[in-house]
């Protein structure tokens, strides 16, 4: 069993870049289940219903979200009618949708769970340690994949030592910089704090260079970060490989694909 964890697409570029690089990576790790990131998907803030479209023609069978989560006032319209759709678990505010999904591949159980991180968060999120511990105690999965979107490298991989176990895999998304530590943990879950992001190449985390400096180290507090239309883009991801008979973690293997504009 092989399953794709695509990290989080941003803006026009990311979709190109997850348009370009998809069937490719899945035929080539014979991949039986495809999760994507996509809350960073329409100009980098939310998921429209268009692009929700746009992530299920391409092959995505599950779509995980983030901070941006109601960014686009729309999604509250489709989300409870759209079963790809896994939105944050510990949020405080009522907000439709489910944090956690099963999904049968095959005669498979696969759990998919959406946690938001609690450190350096801007708003306030319920416990993301007790609430996947209240789904652990009722799941009945084969495989539980956790996408944990958080700030911390060193929460993403403290929460997965404190679960002992009992998530197939935790893989960190949010900061959209593919991490050196993907690793099969001594509890047996594998894990990443980073899968990285499907964007820009020439950018800072998706958004044109220009305008990141302007507001973040020139202090510039009206500028406001833009994402380019066109430029060379990078695919990340992970695939998770389980035995097929036993179904335990075998293996974790980072993707960092890029692909350079046609030159004239």
């Amino acid at each position: 069993m092989n399953i794709l964890f695509i990290g989080d697409i941003v803006g026009k570029v990311g979709r190109k870049a997850l348009s370009k690089n998809l069937s490719f990576v899945k035929e080539k790790y014979d991949i039986d289940f495809t999760i994507a990131n996509g809350e960073n998907i329409s100009n980098g803030r939310g998921m429209n219903e268009n692009h929700y479209h746009f992530l299920i023609n391409n092959g995505v069978n599950c779509i995980t979200l983030g901070n941006h989560y109601k960014d686009r006032e729309e999604i509250q319209n489709y989300i409870n009618f759209s079963d790809e759709i896994v939105r944050p678990l510990n949020l405080k505010d009522d907000f439709p949708g489910e944090g956690t999904k099963l999904f049968d591949v095959n005669g498979i159980k696969i759990r998919v769970t959406n946690v938001l991180g609690a450190a350096f968060s801007k708003f306030e999120v319920k416990d993301p340690y007790l609430e996947l511990i209240n789904v652990i105690s009722k799941d009945e999965s084969d495989i539980h994949i956790v996408d944990f979107h958080a700030e911390a490298t060193g929460e993403k991989k403290a929460l997965a030592y404190a679960l002992k176990g009992c998530v197939s895999a935790l893989v960190g998304t949010h900061t959209h910089v593919q991490t050196s530590d993907a690793q099969v943990l001594n509890n047996g879950t594998l894990f990443i704090s980073d899968v990285g992001m499907c964007g820009s190449y020439n950018s800072v985390l998706g958004d044109e260079i220009n305008s990141v400096v302007e507001r973040v180290i020139l202090h510039n507090d009206k500028a406001r970060f833009k994402l380019l239309e066109d430029d060379d883009s990078i695919f990340n991801a992970v695939v998770l490989k389980f035995d097929d008979l036993t179904l335990k973690p075998l293996e974790i293997i980072p993707i960092n694909i890029l692909n350079r504009k046609a030159q004239n």
